[in-house]
Parts: structure tokens; sequence; C-alpha cells
């Protein structure tokens, strides 16, 4: 293992170990001169050595965004942290240190090989994200379990696996189960994988690997339907309906009511509940529906009119392409005026050079204020139609949750009648059905089995009333972002397109300047 740093003084990766590690860089000679002359960008960085400096702590490597490779091998590193920038990492080398745990890696989704070599790890696991590994050194750690290395089945392109120095090397299966269980591998422990072993390895696990190929196949499919599962309930929520295709809301009402429980206990609240149920989640799922179908048309709607603007667009820029080959069509040959010997009919062409393109200036800025007038009509009548969409929409949402409103209105008036009669019948000793003594506690008075029946009542409103402000907010909320930012990239086109103009405008002009120089000193 490396060093302890009760011997030695350990070091931080701070702003001078940096620079010194980048001026020292020796592929990279002339980077590092410029570094030490002129400082340099950390961005620009690709590779980074950083071996053999007494590193404890990894840190302050946020600014080397594009690097590729980094070496902090043969350092007193205990822990893997401080990673998380380094997304563009292919090629990492942390052996010799000591490290305990693998972590710390999940951004590095591109890595290609990784040395863990000669540390202190006794389990292989956290390289979920690291896909793309196609190496891997793990060598003379503390791996002790066989089984640990199945782990890396789900790691399709790793070719070269070193685990040579671990406990788990001296099992006398060992060769055999990482040959079976990895069957894409190519060298295992510095050497090729030979067919004989391979082909012995799969007859001596083909139980094995066939059950762990089923436990897999489950696993995929599991996740399939997952994934499939959490598209779909995006989709709900890019409608705002999410979780509303059925008694979730309704369920949610009595989650957070601390009286349903007793009051469930009245005669008759099963079938009351029951009705009142079935009548709620089906204004639910009806609204489901519509708001399904009303992401729809926005979305619709959305599309059309990208569609509408983009046409606009490229026909004024294919009008603004005709102007200019037109343009320079009728000015060819310009460029032997300051050959010609008739002086007046030089200064002629270039008076009318220079007229052409003062013409020209004024006919393109006037194609462009034509096309931010188009785009403008355009743009309001999205915004007219997106508003109308929205507006309809919330209306109908509103009146939905009206209609729940209304039955649970209609439920509390039920429920306090029959909790009235049930007082009724318990002050007069007429009530003989088994309740609980938690129940019995709401029926001492009036007012206290009343304001119980409230209180339910005011929380299954609430959530009502919660989740149509939530509805209506998103609605809201979506409507303005999309118009903003309409807006927003109308305002970016039309500076770009000036810009474009006034540019190529400037360059013309600069050519008439230079031949009218020419023609002076001649």
């Amino acid at each position: 293992m490396s060093r302890l740093y009760d011997t030695i003084e350990p070091n931080v990766i701070d702003e001078e170990l940096l620079q010194k590690a980048v001026e020292e860089q020796g592929p990279q000679e002339e980077l590092g001169q410029l570094a030490k002359r002129e400082g340099i960008d950390y961005k620009d960085v690709l590779e980074l050595q950083l071996d053999f400096r007494n590193i404890l702590k990894i840190d302050n490597l946020w600014q080397f965004v594009n690097l590729t490779k980094l070496q902090l091998d043969n350092n007193i590193i205990e822990k893997i942290e401080a990673l998380d920038s380094l997304v563009h990492l292919i090629w990492l080398d942390l052996s010799f240190n000591n490290i305990e745990v693998i972590e710390g890696l999940e951004a590095l989704v591109k890595l290609q090989d990784l040395s863990l070599y000669n540390n202190r790890i006794s389990k292989i696991e956290n390289l979920d994200t690291l896909q793309e590994l196609q190496v891997f050194s793990i060598g003379n750690n503390n791996l002790t379990a066989l089984e640990n290395v199945v782990y890396l089945r789900k790691f399709k392109n790793l070719r070269t696996l070193n685990l040579t120095g671990n406990p788990v090397c001296e099992n006398e299966q060992y060769s055999m189960f990482i040959a079976a269980h990895l069957p894409d591998l190519v060298y295992l422990d510095f050497r090729l994988l030979d067919d004989n072993t391979r082909e012995l390895a799969e007859i001596k696990y083909q139980y094995a690997i066939d059950e762990l190929k089923q436990g897999e196949a489950q696993a995929l499919a599991k996740l399939v339907e997952e994934q499939a599962k959490q598209k779909e309930l995006e989709h709900h929520t890019a409608a705002y309906v999410e979780y509303l295709n059925g008694s979730f809301l309704f369920e949610s009402m009595y989650a957070e009511d601390t009286e349903a429980a007793r009051l469930a206990y009245l005669p008759g609240m099963a079938d009351l509940l029951e009705t009142y149920k079935s009548k709620f989640v089906l204004i639910c799922e009806n609204l489901f529906a519509y708001g399904l179908k009303e992401h729809e048309k926005r979305q619709a709607e959305v599309s059309t009119f990208y569609e509408c603007l983009q046409e606009a667009i490229q026909d004024s820029q294919q009008q603004g392409t005709k102007i200019i080959l037109d343009f320079e069509n009728d000015n060819q040959g310009l460029d032997v005026i300051q050959n010609m010997s008739n002086f007046e009919i030089a200064d002629f062409k270039l008076v009318k050079y220079n007229e052409d393109i003062s013409q020209l200036s004024d006919t393109l800025m006037t194609l462009e204020m034509q096309t931010v007038d188009q785009l403008e009509e355009i743009i309001k009548d999205f915004e007219r139609n997106i508003a109308d969409q929205v507006s309809t929409f919330i209306e109908n949402v509103q009146g939905m949750m009206a209609q729940c409103r209304d039955l649970e209105n209609h439920h509390h008036e039920k429920l306090l009648e029959i909790a009235i009669n049930t007082l009724e019948k318990i002050v007069k000793s007429e009530f003989d059905e088994e309740m609980p003594d938690d129940a019995r506690l709401l029926f001492v008075d009036k007012d206290t089995i009343v304001n119980a029946v409230n209180a339910s009542h005011d929380i299954h409103l609430l959530k009502i009333d919660n989740r149509e402000d939530d509805i209506i907010t998103k609605a809201n909320s979506w409507s303005s972002s999309v118009i903003e930012e309409v807006h927003k990239n109308e305002i970016s086109r039309n500076r770009n397109r000036v810009r474009e103009i006034n540019q190529y405008i400037d360059h013309l002009q600069e050519e008439l300047d230079n031949m009218e120089s020419l023609e002076q000193m001649e």
C-alpha cells in the first residue's frame, strides 16, 4: 500500500501546486512555457499529472472542465471526491493510494480506463454510470468474494480486468469463474483469456449463468417498465394532471384527516363513503382525460407556430440572399478600376458602387423591418391562441373542481346528519351498535362531534383547493414562459440579422475605401 502520511507532510491541491504541475507538463512543453510566462486558463488543459506529490485530499480541480487524462497515483489519498466537474475524463489513475471505498465517480460517464491498483478496497461498487469502461485495474486490494466480480457484468465494453494480488485470486476456481461470468472479457490479469478456458468455464457454470441471465432479464424488464411509467408520469405532469387518473386525490384528502378513522364507525358510513369515492374519482378521471387532450392541443399550437415562424424567416433569408446575389452580379469587374486609364470613368464607377452599397443597405434593412412586422403578427396570433386555450382550460378545470367541492359539501351534510342522529340515539341509550372507545369520545356533546365533522370537511376542501391552484398556477406559468421565450428569441434573431447586414455593408465599404485609395495613389 502507499506510504502513510504520519511519516511525511501531506499536500493539498492548491493553486500553487496546480500551476506548478501545468508548467511541468512533459508532453505539453509549449503549454507549460506559456503557463509560466502568461498564466493559463485551466479549461485548455487536457492532461494533468499529479502523481508522487503526497496529496492527501482531492480538491480544487473544478476549473479543469475539459480534462481527459488525470494522474493521481502514488499519493496518500484516502477518499475519491471532488471529481464531479471532470465530465470529459477518459483516463483516471488512482493507484498506490489509501482508498478504502469506491465512490465519487458518478459524473465520469465518459471514463474508459480506471486504475485503483494497490489501495485498500474490499468491494467493487458505485460504478454504475461508467458504462464506457473498457479497462479496469483493481489489483493489490482486499477483494475476497468472487461473487462481487459478477457486478462487472453490467459493463458491456469492459475488455481488460486486473485483479491480481487480491485474496479472491487464491480461489482455485478464480479464472474459470471470471471467464464464465464476464464472457466479453479479453484480458485477465495481463493475460489473454484463451478459448479453451472459456469453453470449460461455460460448461462448468452453465446452470448458474442461465439462472443469472434469467434474473438479469427480469431486472431489465422491470427497469424498462419503471422507465415507461416514469415517462408516462412526466407526460401527465406536463399536462398538469399527474395522479388524477385514479383515487390519489381522494385518498390524499383522508391521509391527513385525523378524524376520518373515528367517523368511519358511524352507521351507514361505509356505503356513504363508497358512493362519495366513486363519484369523486369519476370527476378526477374526466379531468385527467381532459387535461391530456388539452395538453396535446397546446403542443400542436406551439408546433404549428414554430413552423409558420420558421417558414417566414426562411422566406426572408431567401429574399435577402437574392438581393445580395443581384448586387454582386451587377457590380462584377470592379477590381479592374485601378487599372483604368480613364479616371473619369473610374470615378463614375466608384461613385455608382458607393450608391449601390447604400441602396443595398437600405433594401436589406427594409426587408428586415418587414420581416419583423410579419413575425410580430404571427407572434400576436400565437399569443391570442395560447391565451384562449389556457383560459378555456382553466375555466373547465375550475368547473370540474367545483363539482368535487359540491360532492364534498353534499357528503359533509350527510355525514353531519348521521353524526347528529347518532349522538341523539347515544344520549337516549338507543344506540346498540358496537363502536370503539376513541370513536365514542366524539359523542360527549354536540359541539365535539360537529367540530370533528367540520374539521374533516375543512381538510378535504383544502386539498381540493390546493390541487386546483396548482393546476392553474402551472398552466399560467407555462403560458408566460412560452411567450417570454418567443419574444426573447425574436429579439435575438433581429439583433443578429442587423449585425450580419452591418458587417456585410462594412466589408463592402472597406473594399470601396481600398479602391479609392489605390486610385488616388495612381
